[in-house]
């Protein structure tokens, strides 16, 4: 398992996150991300997905015995004309349908040879590439890139790995010999049509605020700039401190909802840099101090993301840093402790 940890542990804590799983390896994007978790006495093989950006970045990544995706025909020439110290571990990526990164199929088994018989590259070369649409169960195009994959690998010796959380858990028949999970890990559903629980799955981040303010508002007053959301009778409202400029989607729409002592509660509003405002009506016990959950522990975050027309990733990787982070240990099943 090549656990996914990149965009700082999907907005978990970049070293937290590969000090916690209990991962064969990491993949990352970049070989920032991978310098800082060689830094932090990280010694598990880290793989860059994106490769490297300029020869200058080869000798650091054989230096930290890092791992390189080749997903373009340049990189490879960087490896042919590279002195290294010690040979990198490559593996080449393949676009078998994203249409993103990824060297032709009919072209791989050139570049195969080219990185082989390079002498800064180990023998044991790594075959890979990326699922589209995994998260459609019911969508042809993953079958599609699985047998283009199989056609393009056929013949050439090698780990190979395809697999994201998607595949992982709806589409066993990509698993091959090195899985990459990423949304998974963090307690969110990567499919479209599920929550989390309905995997299995806990969620990892339980982000949360507090009341700091209830008015009493009649009938008809606008709450909010723009005035979007109008009191449809005298009620009390809470302010709880928390807004975009914590990470809380700026687009969230009125009725999206939160957690107030645990019981589901609109957002009315707009919601403001450091602020949303909440309708109470329902929660007349409700008082300043109270805590709010945004999303994660009683509230799952696809619902969030839903609500914002975005994803679980954005909500996740898109928490700032003015957010304190607090690690609390919680029970888990079939063992002793866990995070």
């Amino acid at each position: 398992m090549a656990a996914a940890v990149k965009a700082d542990g999907y907005g978990h804590g970049l070293q937290w996150v590969a000090r916690t799983l209990k991962a064969d390896a990491f993949a990352v994007a970049c070989i920032e991300e991978a310098l800082i978790l060689r830094a932090a006495g990280v010694t598990r093989p880290i793989l860059l997905l994106e490769g490297v950006f300029e020869a200058a970045e080869l000798p650091l990544c054989a230096d930290h015995g890092l791992e390189i995706a080749v997903h373009h025909p340049e990189q490879a020439r960087m490896l042919e004309t590279a002195r290294l110290e010690r040979p990198l571990r490559v593996w080449l990526k393949m676009d078998t349908g994203m249409h993103r990164l990824g060297l032709e199929p009919e072209a791989t088994p050139a570049i195969f040879r080219r990185v082989r018989d390079s002498v800064v590259a180990t023998p044991n070369i790594g075959l890979m590439s990326h699922l589209a649409r995994a998260d459609e169960r019911d969508c042809d195009d993953t079958l599609r890139q699985l047998r283009v994959f199989e056609n393009a690998i056929n013949g050439l010796p090698g780990e190979r790995s395809l697999a994201n959380s998607a595949g992982i858990l709806g589409w066993p028949q990509t698993h091959f010999d090195w899985v990459r999970p990423g949304i998974m890990l963090y307690g969110a559903s990567p499919f479209v049509d599920s929550l989390a629980a309905d995997e299995g799955l806990r969620p990892v981040m339980t982000f949360h605020t507090r009341l700091i303010s209830i008015k009493r508002l009649q009938r008809g007053e606008p709450i909010g700039y723009g005035g979007t959301w109008i009191c449809p009778e005298d009620m009390d409202v809470g302010v709880a401190a928390v807004g975009y400029g914590d990470g809380y989607p700026r687009h969230a729409p009125s009725g999206t909802p939160v957690l107030v002592n645990g019981r589901e509660t609109p957002l009315v509003g707009r919601v403001s840099m450091d602020m949303i405002t909440l309708d109470l009506r329902q929660h007349p016990e409700a008082r300043i101090g109270d805590p709010v959950v945004l999303w994660g522990e009683g509230l799952p975050v696809e619902r969030i993301a839903q609500a914002a027309g975005t994803i679980s990733y954005t909500l996740l990787c898109g928490i700032t840093a003015r957010v304190k982070a607090e690690i609390t240990q919680i029970p888990h099943p079939g063992r002793e402790e866990g995070l």
